[in-house]
């Protein structure tokens, strides 16, 4: 023991020790364990658990899918269907001591696939609240025998889908074996290959709500990790505690502990007391936070900072939609709020996004996005608002707060289409859910790709192309069209640069004339580490900066 003593004391006098425990701020705001549900994607679960639960693939920091091969291996197998072969690693196990296996994947599919249903007075509505179908609806069958390591997917004759590699992901990928025990049947993967109704409702019911989480309520036995961090507790006070996963079978994580202070902790107040290591929130939210003690630096992330529009009440018609985005002052907010401290000349974060679904990166967007030119928000454009149904209306105007920046971009909203005749409310709250807006308790939600409070955005955008979905869990303003829809299937699957050409301009010039939702610009990102860290790589994308969070380790 003196030895060791004596070893400390040498490394204090030589520079810095190693901090035990790291705090990361982020403005996600924790509420589900299932990254899959859409209140768990909503939320922001790949931004805290995607060292949790991992999956064969996470996103990256340039929002690119990556290989997990701790998790296991995925690969395309030639053949006349598309054919995905899945092998988990032989020693992955979860931190309850039981092995990974195929039933993960298939209770993933069945949650996923959109077949599963139950009667409803409207027709049949989904059993499973799941966050989007994309992909997942394709795969005709999932092979798999209980309790194996192996897993087959099978896609329906006819279709392909490209952006594969985001199936089974880090943050979605549950453990099949607690629904198990909580529906008290032998596995999941009968039940579901059987389509046996009654034990799938009960499977349902727990994949819904059974992972919810809430400050001061965990049951650690539903929550196994099979990451490098497991959950050790969640409360208000000391926020969401993340430990060393024992069970843990890869690299074993730099530093033993990270505390996630999400967007309900006062971040302002936690950045200034020194709990945060690491702070990944909108650039602007916290106001005039000193961050003196950070490396920081503020980028264009893959976010869409945008307006969410209802479809039903004031908006039930695209032409008071139209006329709202023609109130709002794109160009303006874009000057002010869309790049804090850079300015880019070409390419993400360069001027007003004119796409919901299309990079300012791509090779295509010069060619499709100038459907979106004619929505400045300039006075001629308010006027436009003064003489249409939205005139003399109330648009409510929802978000998460605290968050300085969006509600000083409501304010200018709202001054901007007082001369339309629109009278805006600032609808912000501690408590709000992107839910409201289906409920009609406001009529947009300002936030990030589908709603997202928090990080959001991948380089595919497959949430962003999953949230103009009729019927999908992350539609929350429920636009339905299916000539999108089927615009949208057939992108998923085609590799001609001309047909895609094609295919998008259809769909940007559906989409503005429809305006589901008013795209701003780039969401621009606040990432800031700790002076003395090491390993911190920011990650501007729905994961977050805690994407690689097992790599980090600050010397203080």
């Amino acid at each position: 023991m003196a030895g060791t003593l004596a070893a400390g004391a040498l490394a204090g006098c030589a520079g810095k020790n190693q901090v035990p425990s790291i705090g990361y701020g982020v403005d996600a705001v924790v509420a589900s364990y299932n990254g899959g549900s859409a209140l768990g994607a909503n939320s922001g679960a790949a931004a805290v658990f995607s060292r949790v639960l991992t999956g064969f693939f996470y996103t990256g920091p340039d929002g690119q899918p990556v290989a997990d091969t701790d998790t296991g291996t995925a690969k395309e197998v030639p053949g006349e269907a598309q054919t995905i072969q899945y092998r988990l690693n032989p020693e992955g196990v979860y931190s309850d001591g039981i092995p990974s296996s195929c039933d993960d994947l298939v209770l993933t599919w069945a949650a996923r696939s959109g077949r599963f249903t139950k009667p409803a007075p409207g027709g049949p509505v989904p059993l499973f609240d799941a966050a989007s179908t994309d992909g997942y609806r394709d795969i005709e069958r999932v092979d798999c025998q209980p309790g194996s390591k192996d897993a087959t997917v099978l896609f329906r004759p006819g279709k392909h889908y490209a952006a594969w590699k985001t199936l089974f992901n880090a943050a979605e990928l549950m453990p099949a074996h607690v629904v198990a025990t909580q529906v008290k049947v032998p596995n999941v993967v009968t039940p579901v290959q059987t389509g046996d109704q009654p034990t799938l409702e009960r499977v349902a019911d727990f994949w819904n709500n059974g992972w919810t989480l809430a400050p001061g309520k965990l049951d650690l036995t539903v929550l196994p990790s099979s990451g490098p961090y497991r959950i050790d507790s969640f409360g208000d006070k000391d926020g969401l505690v993340l430990v060393k996963n024992e069970k843990w079978w890869g690299n074993q994580p730099k530093t033993p502990r990270i505390v996630v202070w999400d967007r309900h902790s006062d971040l302002k107040a936690k950045v200034s007391d020194n709990s945060v290591g690491v702070l990944d929130v909108g650039a602007g939210s916290l106001g005039d936070v000193s961050l003196s003690g950070f490396h920081k630096q503020n980028l264009p992330g893959r976010g869409v900072e945008q307006l969410v529009l209802g479809t039903g009440g004031v908006f039930g018609g695209a032409d008071a939609r139209r006329a709202f985005a023609s109130c709002v002052p794109r160009q303006a907010l874009f000057e002010k709020f869309g790049h804090p401290d850079y300015t880019v000349k070409i390419g993400l974060g360069s001027g007003p996004l004119n796409s919901r679904t299309v990079q300012q990166d791509s090779v295509y967007y010069q060619s499709i996005s100038g459907a979106g030119d004619k929505y400045k928000g300039d006075g001629t454009a308010a006027q436009a608002a003064a003489s249409s149904s939205l005139a003399n209306q109330t648009v409510r105007i929802g978000y998460v707060k605290p968050d300085d920046a969006r509600a000083a971009m409501v304010a200018a909203i709202a001054d901007a289409c007082k001369a339309g005749g629109v009278n805006v409310i600032d609808a912000g709250a501690p408590d709000f859910t992107a839910s409201q807006l289906t409920e009609g308790k406001v009529d947009a939600i300002l936030g990030g790709t589908a709603a997202m409070p928090g990080p959001s955005g991948t380089l595919g955008a497959t949430d962003a192309i999953a949230a103009l979905r009729t019927g999908a869990g992350l539609n929350f303003g429920r636009f339905g069209n299916g000539r999108y829809d089927a615009i949208a299937d057939q992108l998923a699957a085609e590799d001609n640069s001309t047909v895609v050409l094609n295919l998008l301009n259809e769909q940007e010039n559906l989409l503005w004339s429809e305006m589901p939702s008013v795209p701003l610009f780039a969401s621009p990102r606040t990432i800031g580490f700790g002076n003395g860290m090491e390993n911190g790589i920011a990650g501007a994308t729905k994961a977050g900066a805690g994407w690689n969070m097992d790599r980090w380790v600050l010397k203080r």
